[in-house]
Order: C-alpha cells, then structure tokens, then sequence
C-alpha cells in the first residue's frame, strides 16, 4: 500500500514538473537549493532573499519541491521556505520603483503645466502686442488720411491765393490804367485849354475894338 502510494506522488510529481509556476524565496536567511530530498543531499545554491523561483514540482511527503532558481540552477527547497508572492523587501523595491516613476511623472506633468503657463502668458503677450500693432497701424492710417487732407487742403489754399493775387494784379492794372487815362485826359483838357482860352481873349479883344 505505502508502495503504491509512494508511485502515485513520484508519477505526480513527474507529471507536474511540465506545468511551471513562479514562487519565491521567502523573507529569511539565504536558503540551501539541494539535489534531494533531505537535509543530507548536496547543496546545489544558496539562494538568496526574495530570488524568483520557477516551481517545477509540487510539495512532495518529505516537505520539498522541486525548483529553478532564477540563475538557472534546479534543485530541491524547503516547501516552507517558498511564498506565493514577493516578499516585503521586493514590495517594498517594486513601491519604491512605483514611487519614482510616479514622481518623475508627476515632474514631467509640473514641467508641461509651467510650460503650458509660459505658453499661455506667451500669447497673451502676443495678442497684446498684435491689438498694440494693429491699434498703431490704425492711428497710422488715420494719421496719413489727416495728412492727405491737409496737403489737399494747402493746394487749394495755394491756388485760391494765387488767384486773389491774380485778381489783385489785374485790379491794380486797372486801377493803374484808369489813372493812366484820368491823367492823360486832363493833361489833354489842359492842352485844349491852352489853345481856346487865347483865341477867346483875341476875339473879345477884337470885339472891344469894333465898338470903339
């Protein structure tokens, strides 16, 4: 009977060394990988704190289970010594790791905020800059449209004072003329005067002496 069910957990255990699990050395001193199942068998690997363990074996009636150590080497363990999950040192490697990432990452979306906020202040300055261009360029043309008005303005003034000192001429030469004419006409006057007052004077004279 012991017999048969000794065959019975060796051809398990052959069975199962197929189907590979992960395990883990669990949180104690470093743990002797031997290649049997006994205290006595030759120490294959120490195995130290946490190493990932690739279960090949199940827990046979001698309390081992048949593994592979993550630097290749395969032997027999302590079923007591093998975790279902990491131990603390390695949880608390994996959180630290966690934690760093998660920092750097929270960095990383710091540095993209203040980035975006230097953006944001960036184009608010633009825009300003763009209002501040566009509100002189504005006043330009305003300033230009003004001055085009007043230079049309000075032309017509100019022309309008030339035409006044056209007209003045033209009155002053007139004027000019008028007393060329008054002058000659009296001067014309003056001259026939000369001539009928003598002739008045004789013919009375010869009147006066008719009579005598």
């Amino acid at each position: 009977m012991k017999r048969t069910i000794a065959s019975f957990l060796v051809l398990l255990a052959t069975s199962s060394l197929a189907q590979a699990r992960t395990g883990y050395v669990t949180d104690s001193i470093d743990i002797p990988l031997r290649s049997g199942e006994s205290e006595r068998s030759r120490i294959v690997k120490m195995l130290p704190n946490g190493m990932s363990l690739n279960l090949l074996g199940d827990n046979t009636e001698n309390g081992y289970t048949y593994v592979q150590a993550a630097n290749g080497a395969e032997g027999y363990i302590l079923t007591r010594y093998i975790s279902r999950t990491p131990i603390s040192k390695i949880q608390l490697e994996e959180a630290t790791k966690n934690l760093a990432a998660l920092q750097e990452e929270n960095k990383a979306l710091k540095a993209a905020q203040a980035n975006g906020q230097e953006v944001s202040v960036e184009r608010d300055q633009l825009s300003a800059e763009l209002a501040e261009l566009k509100q002189t360029a504005a006043n330009a043309i305003q300033l230009k449209q003004q001055r085009d008005q007043l230079q049309e303005r000075v032309v017509t003034v100019e022309r309008e004072l030339q035409q006044l000192k056209r007209e003045n001429q033209a009155l002053t030469d007139n004027s000019n003329q008028d007393w060329f004419l008054y002058g000659g006409g009296l001067s014309l006057f003056g001259v026939l005067l000369g001539f009928i007052l003598p002739k008045l004077s004789w013919r009375r004279r010869s009147s006066g002496w008719d009579t005598f």
